[in-house]
Order: structure tokens, then sequence, then C-alpha cells
């Protein structure tokens, strides 16, 4: 799933824990290693998260993200900035970003107007993600000139994070809000199908085993 503010174009990631990237104060996201669907057993877990208020599977979802710098006392920076919080957007249309929390040790500003929306070529993507330990919203954000890093573009999609990080973004994963899964659950049941298993094929059957001799013994 991917959400861009509009105006803005996704460019177009998997992950296993969170790192800093030393001399870069973002917040970095390694892959995960692929691991089986187990998507009746993981939507099963993460359903008790859930809400019975999910959006309507054939509108967006208006969210607001919530960036929050964090004041540094080391070497390699004074400040850090990262994606704090995604929240149902309930400010009025065309509100612009707002301080919402400004005191010695950090800085958070609420930057409204961005729409989450689900396409059917990231659907294995969500799977992987509501069916991990701790679904997550994926957030993609620059830092302007003026020195405040502003959100582009978001998704629930590991598959699209992983791209993000393969493009050297700036990408932080913020807590999914629980009202989301049955929709992206829904979404994800109607449109991804996981590819069979491929049989191996032989040039006769005699060849059959014939590569694992060959390799010698495992």
């Amino acid at each position: 799933m991917d959400a861009n503010r509009e105006g803005f174009d996704g460019v177009p990631i998997m992950t296993k824990e969170a790192v800093w990237r030393q001399g870069k104060h973002c917040f970095q996201i390694k892959y995960l290693g692929v691991f089986p669907v187990a998507w009746r057993r993981g939507l099963a877990h993460n359903a008790a998260m859930a809400e019975n208020t999910a959006p309507n599977p054939l509108a967006p979802y208006p969210v607001a993200v919530i960036m929050e710098r964090v004041r540094l006392a080391d070497r390699w920076g004074t400040e850090r900035w990262d994606a704090k919080g995604v929240v149902r957007d309930s400010e009025p249309p065309g509100s612009g970003e707002r301080v919402i929390v400004n005191d010695e040790r950090a800085l958070q500003v609420l930057f409204p107007g961005f729409m989450l929306r689900l396409h059917i070529d990231e659907a294995e993507g969500y799977i992987y993600n509501i069916t991990s330990p701790h679904p997550k919203v994926f957030v993609m954000w620059r830092v302007g000139e003026d020195g405040i890093a502003r959100p582009e573009s978001l998704s629930v999609s590991y598959h699209e994070g992983a791209r993000w990080m393969d493009a050297e973004e700036n990408v932080g994963g913020v807590a999914l809000p629980p009202d989301l899964l049955q929709w992206i659950a829904e979404f994800g049941a109607a449109h991804y199908t996981e590819e069979p298993k491929k049989k191996k094929r032989y040039a006769s059957s005699r060849d059959k085993g014939v590569g694992s001799h060959r390799d010698g013994p495992k």
C-alpha cells in the first residue's frame, strides 16, 4: 500500500530491525529474511488489536503524520529526525503542518493531508506486514532547506519500504493503527495468491538425484 501526499510521487522495501546510520540522522530499516506467509495465524494474532471501525474498503484512508526532532549530545550530530506516529487525519481540508510539541527535549510537527491507498500489485507486501509481530506504516521523508523533515510517502507494504531503502531514502517505521488491520486483510485476501512451488524437472528418470550425488553428502 502506498499513500502519497498530493503533489508528490512516491519513489519506489522488507524490514528486520531498526538501526541508526552513522553520519545521517535517519531511521533505517533492514531486510526481513524471506519467511513463510503464515497468513491466517498471523492475522488471527493481530486481530485482537483491531477495532470494529475499519475504513471503507473502497475509499482511501485519511491520515496525518507526526515527525519528531530529538536533540542529541554526541559526536554524530546535535539533532535527529524520525517519524513518530501516524493517526487518523481529523484536520479540516487544506490545513497545513503545525507544531504540537516543543520543549527542551523534542519538537513534534503534525503533517495532515495524506491518503493511504491500496494497490493490487503490493498485496503480498501487505500480507507480510499485517502477519508480522509488529505491523507498521513506513514513512519516507526528506529534510527541507529550513531543516524540517517532511513526510512525502507512506506505505504498509514491506516490499515498498524495501525499495525506498534500496534507493537510500530516509525511512521510518511506526505502529500501524489497529483499525487498519481488517481493511488491509480483506484487500490482501482478495488480491494475493501465493505462487505454487515448482517441481524439479529432469532430462530423464535416470537423472533424478544425480545433482545431489555430485555435490557430495549433505
